[in-house]
């Protein structure tokens, strides 16, 4: 059993890290487009959102 095991891990051994490369690639890409994704959905938000009203500025008193 112990030796399939051994084996096996020999065999795929180089195919690991070129697997494993491939899917870290994968996640960084991902995530660069879901932060990416997630600036744009907030500049679209704060540029479509309905102006604020403005405060008057409120004049000291004078004596």
């Amino acid at each position: 059993m112990l030796r399939k095991v051994v084996g096996t891990a020999i065999i795929l051994a180089p195919v690991a890290v070129p697997v494993l490369q491939g899917l870290t690639s994968i996640a960084v890409v991902g995530f660069g487009l879901f932060a990416a994704g997630k600036v744009v959905s907030k500049t679209v938000q704060a540029f479509s959102a309905p102006p604020k009203p403005r405060q008057p500025i409120e004049e000291p008193m004078l004596d």
